[in-house]
């Protein structure tokens, strides 16, 4: 929209990374989350495939106007190859999939939009067509759910879904709901951006900063953008660079590279204080790490654990330990966890 890429020149080397990961696993999403992460987990997300698909080729636009023709047609190709696998693994006869491995599924496309607003023209415009004519007959009556698998949605993607045709009869029959949801839901509350489409209630959040996501339709006019954006009085310059990692040095390995022997319980312990450092733990049963529930995301489940609550003990010795005071804990948990060092608690 600037017509030159001096912003995304400061963080050039990352964004490569990054287009460089999309053009790997973007066309086909491992099971992880999304920006809906409300939702749980899904793997083969149709919606953020075309997310990453768009995204190679806005990285294909940046080659361009950095001079980089020939990186930016291969993106481009990338792109284009990736969109044509799209519709046809995600077809589902008169719409899309909301997995590619789920025939009787569908969802919002809401990132689609970026296809026509960053002119990349990947998508063939049927697409957009064919999805807008399904979800005409998938609304509520306050307005278009998420996906099939609830009846939430999310205000802000249905202001974006609603100008995937650019057809003024197609915006208005999926914002008029949303209208009426405005006007009857029976939550005093500001704005919420997750509502129930066939209650008008609220599910949660309240005057996100999201709820902005509702004037995308003004991106698509130029000379409208180009009108507000033009107020700007701050012309900020000098962003910061992008932090760089710190340097890790591994001195006691975890369950992702080496996994090793705890011992373990499930039954609160009684008696003798479970972490102090001379607590004998021989009676507990013993297992790999790590510990959680079979098939967790971006996990190595050594030890199945689907209880409510779990006691570990490990024995280790680090020996010859320069700096010391420069040691951090590496935990990997989505519990409260309460960990102890030699009966001293260090972390919660």
């Amino acid at each position: 929209m600037e017509g030159n890429a001096d912003f995304a020149n400061l963080y050039w080397e990352q964004i490569e990374s990054w287009a460089n990961y999309l053009k790997d696993k973007g066309f086909d999403p491992a099971n992880q989350l999304c920006t809906d992460d409300f939702a749980g987990h899904l793997a083969h997300n149709v919606n953020l495939s075309a997310k990453a698909i768009c995204a190679i080729g806005a990285y294909a636009k940046l080659c361009e106007l950095r001079g980089d023709s020939a990186k930016a047609q291969e993106s481009f190709a990338v792109a284009r190859a990736f969109a044509k696998r799209w519709v046809e693994a995600a077809d589902s006869g008169d719409h899309y999939r909301l997995a590619f491995d789920r025939q009787d599924s569908w969802s919002q496309k809401y990132n689609l939009v970026w296809d026509r607003i960053l002119g990349l023209n990947i998508f063939p415009a049927a697409v957009a067509e064919k999805e807008m004519a399904y979800y005409r007959q998938k609304q509520n009556k306050f307005g278009l759910p998420l996906d099939n698998r609830e009846t939430y949605t999310k205000l802000d993607w249905i202001l974006w879904t609603a100008t995937l045709t650019q057809d003024k009869e197609d915006f208005n029959a999926l914002v008029t709901p949303v209208i009426r949801f405005l006007s009857e839901t029976p939550d005093r509350s500001p704005l919420t951006d997750w509502y129930q489409t066939n209650t008008a209630k609220k599910v949660g959040f309240t005057a996100r900063p999201v709820v902005g996501g509702v004037f995308l339709q003004m991106l698509y006019d130029g000379d409208l953008w180009q009108k507000w954006a033009s107020r700007d009085s701050t012309k900020a310059t000098g962003w910061a660079p992008m932090p760089k990692p710190p340097i890790v040095t591994p001195v006691l390995a975890t369950a992702a590279t080496e996994p090793s022997v705890w011992h373990y319980t499930t039954t609160e312990p009684t008696g003798a204080s479970w972490y102090a450092a001379d607590f004998d733990a021989s009676a507990w049963r013993q297992g790999t790490s790590g510990f959680g529930t079979k098939d967790t995301p971006s996990t190595a489940v050594g030890t199945v654990w689907s209880t409510g609550d779990i006691w570990l003990v490990r024995d280790f010795e680090l020996k010859d330990v320069t700096n010391a005071e420069q040691l951090h804990w590496l935990i990997h948990h989505d519990e409260d966890a309460d960990v102890y060092l030699n009966g001293v608690p260090v972390a919660k």
